[in-house]
């Protein structure tokens, strides 16, 4: 049986020392032009120097107009390079597979983050005031995706992922109640699906040979069908273009929505398909030893970890150490997350949890 502390290879790019991937995390902390921030960039060194197998950054912006939230981190324009430079260095040097996580917020940009403009989306979308992108504009995001990955590279990363989950840009494409356009981006899903393989043929071409390339996907909310992800996932795992698929499951052995598929839960509804060379994790609750050991015991390569890596940011060794490892209870004191290397606006972040952060006490 695959351990979590067996090295995982990748086709491309340096071996993960573990099982452990840090999720790409939201955190707020870089500088409104997106250049990286010194909070940004401790809270990322930290959990490499916990021991995480792979580092990844937060969702980064390919696209000044892509922005989903403040204090984002940007890939859009050489001015992000020097600090791009200085985290790839520091990660590398920590001996973690260092990854930046491209994304395009699409529909889901907040106006106010974009002077007041219109977001994108593939069609128009009332609810949010999205405008449709055109021709032109869709393959302009495919060129900037693949630019951004081309940046990442020039910092000294090992790989980029791909943000295909959550709603975002890359998952409106590929939702048919979403994407209703009607040239060769719309309808069927080959056409749906089409961005997102152009993005990857043009990383694959423009970047080296030894530079790794993920995908996430969601199977469940924002408009996502589980059968049309769970034929996406295959093809992408079989078609030897990229190295790992990292799917957010929410929940990762909960039974899925979709009653066609209830019976099983969710995670085995991919481990059982055929991944060639690629390598296949997953996120959802996985937050103590005992549940990153049965996502592995699922069939899973690895485990990607949100929650457990925000509380503790040494959460291999933790695990390495106690294989019934649990995380210290919620509500945690503000005190243990600035211990954690989480600096104020993350923390405050994190207070928009619910139950997360305990409440200072009042005199």
């Amino acid at each position: 049986m695959t351990t979590l502390f067996d090295p995982l290879s990748f086709t491309r790019g340096p071996a993960m020392k573990n099982r452990f991937m840090l999720a790409p995390l939201t955190n707020m902390q870089s500088h409104a032009d997106g250049t990286l921030s010194d909070d940004e960039f401790h809270w990322l060194v930290k959990r490499a120097e916990g021991g995480f197998g792979l580092t990844m950054t937060c969702a980064a912006h390919v696209q000044a107009d892509g922005q989903g939230f403040p204090g984002q981190l940007g890939v859009f324009d050489d001015k992000h390079l020097p600090g791009l430079t200085r985290l790839a260095r520091a990660l590398n040097d920590q001996g973690t597979h260092s990854v930046v996580q491209l994304h395009h917020a699409g529909m889901r940009t907040p106006r106010e983050l974009i002077g007041g403009r219109a977001p994108l989306c593939p069609s128009a979308d009332a609810e949010t005031g999205a405008r449709a992108l055109t021709l032109d504009e869709v393959k302009q995001v495919a060129t900037d995706f693949i630019a951004a990955a081309k940046r990442c590279e020039t910092a000294g990363f090992h790989g980029v992922e791909l943000h295909g989950a959550h709603g975002y840009l890359l998952c409106q494409f590929i939702s048919a109640d979403i994407n209703k356009r009607e040239d060769e981006y719309g309808g069927s899903f080959e056409n749906r699906t089409r961005l997102l393989w152009e993005i990857i043929a043009g990383v694959r071409a423009e970047c080296g040979k030894d530079f790794s390339l993920g995908v996430r996907l969601s199977p469940e909310r924002f408009g996502m069908d589980i059968g049309e992800i769970r034929r996406l996932a295959s093809e992408l795992m079989t078609s030897g273009d990229i190295d790992y698929l990292d799917m957010s499951l929410w929940d990762t052995f909960k039974e899925p929505e979709d009653p066609s598929f209830k019976g099983r839960p969710l995670v085995e509804w991919f481990t059982g398909l055929p991944r060639g060379n690629c390598r296949l994790g997953a996120a959802g609750k996985l937050t103590t030893g005992e549940s990153c050991r049965r996502a592995m015991e699922a069939g899973l390569d690895y485990v990607v970890i949100g929650r457990g890596a925000i509380l503790h940011h040494d959460f291999p060794k933790k695990v390495a150490a106690d294989a019934n490892f649990q995380p210290i209870a919620l509500p945690v004191p503000e005190a243990h997350l600035v211990a954690e290397g989480l600096g104020p606006v993350f923390v405050n972040y994190m207070k928009t949890w619910k139950g997360f952060v305990a409440e200072a006490a009042t005199a």
